[in-house]
């Protein structure tokens, strides 16, 4: 089976919209629901995670609250929210359903590297912006190939945008594509036919003919991601719809603060996943009640010690990641650069704390019948995320053995 964007992404006609979009109504983002809106993904969570099925009514929740575009700059008529309160929206969601969560952080990460460095062509992002304020018009950036693999271990991409009179034309196959079937723009990471050749982002409303999802994702967990396939074969994209276009080692670099909200936000993201599951076991442990003991097993020394442990755990990933990202926030190029070990400490605390939450109730975590399991699935996923733990190790290794052997 197969799904033809060009007919079941919407019916927008591609007209420009003011890239001042002070007007455009973007609804500003209520933190206070930030409690409500994760409860109400976490009713569907398990529906969605066994059918595999995308949470369009989950997206919805978050866009109606505020939240989806909460990192829209405030020139473009949005909140301009920072680090600091994208880790805050992403460690709710991820609490509730952590598939809508990964969508969110995708849209969340495209306005904010837009307010910091504008990229897209104003007509285009004004266009984004006046559809985001009638409906959630999720963004993701659409990277990785069969062959090449993930572009931060070098290479470039298979996926060409051949030119033509007045536009492009971009054929290729992406996988690992989250959201695909739900997503209003792709920035898809292409090469093109020119000498020298040129690499960067060319910017895809999903009703474009020549289109097509195909539906691959039998993961493990985050199964309602619907990380598919997407191939482009002879898409249309304007000239001027490009984002980033240099030749390769010419682009500017390393976005340090770009990588420093992927790192920080996800890991709150997986955080939240965490903290789900000590919820869930807490309520478990006050349940429960042995005929052998006569007492809920919450008031057992040993699960005492065990959840004290979990919480220490989390707890200071949480406050790690939250400072370093109002540190960012502050413009601090130390805590930015520091993020990627961040994201190996929280990732492994959540990582730990839920495998310990299984082993300490033993069949009760691995039943179906329970979220536990779920979580579990979920918080694995940490690991496959940029930067992954041995690229962030090698780095940092490198730069302390720089040092020469002094105290830091």
């Amino acid at each position: 089976m197969t799904t033809d964007l060009a007919s079941s992404s919407g019916t927008g006609t591609g007209s420009a919209a003011p890239a001042d979009a002070a007007a455009t109504g973007l609804p500003a983002p209520d933190y206070d629901r930030l409690p409500e809106v994760a409860a109400a993904l976490a009713a569907r969570a398990g529906e969605h995670d066994r059918d595999a099925s995308f949470p369009h009514e989950g997206v919805a929740a978050v866009h109606a609250a505020g939240l989806l575009t909460a990192t829209v700059d405030r020139g473009h008529g949005g909140a301009g929210a920072g680090l600091a309160d994208t880790v805050r929206i992403l460690r709710a969601l991820g609490g509730g359903d952590p598939a809508v969560a990964l969508v969110t952080s995708m849209t969340l990460f495209a306005h904010s590297a837009q307010a910091r460095a504008p990229h897209w062509p104003q007509d285009t992002y004004g266009e984004l912006l006046a559809e985001s304020a009638r409906r959630p018009a999720l963004v993701n950036a659409l990277r990785v190939e069969p062959d090449l693999g993930s572009p931060v271990r070098g290479g470039l991409p298979a996926a060409t945008a051949r030119r033509r009179e007045d536009h492009w034309e971009l054929t290729g196959h992406k996988i690992f594509s989250t959201g695909a079937v739900a997503l209003r723009w792709m920035m898809v990471w292409a090469r093109t036919d020119e000498e020298p050749v040129r690499t960067g982002s060319f910017l895809v409303r999903t009703d474009s003919p020549g289109i097509e999802v195909r539906p691959t994702w039998n993961h493990l967990g985050l199964r309602a991601s619907r990380s598919d396939d997407v191939l482009f074969d002879s898409v249309r994209v304007p000239l001027g719809r490009t984002a980033g276009l240099a030749e390769p080692g010419q682009d500017g670099g390393r976005d340090v603060v770009g990588g420093a909200w992927n790192s920080l936000g996800l890991t709150a993201l997986y955080l939240g996943v965490a903290r789900a599951a000590q919820r869930w076991l807490t309520g478990f442990l006050h349940e429960r009640v042995p005929s052998a003991l006569g007492a809920p097993l919450a008031t057992l020394p040993r699960f005492q010690s065990a959840v004290g442990e979990i919480e220490v755990q989390l707890a200071g990933a949480e406050r790690l990641v939250a400072a370093l990202a109002e540190a960012v926030d502050s413009g601090d190029p130390l805590a930015a650069a520091e993020a990627g070990g961040a994201k190996v400490l929280g990732t492994r605390a959540a990582i730990g704390s839920v495998e310990q939450a299984v082993a300490l109730i033993g069949n009760n975590g691995l039943t179906n019948d329970n979220p536990l399991q779920r979580h579990l699935r979920d918080v694995l996923c940490s690991r496959v995320h940029t930067p992954q733990d041995d690229s962030v190790l090698l780095g940092t290794g490198r730069a302390a053995l720089d040092l020469g052997g002094s105290a830091r």
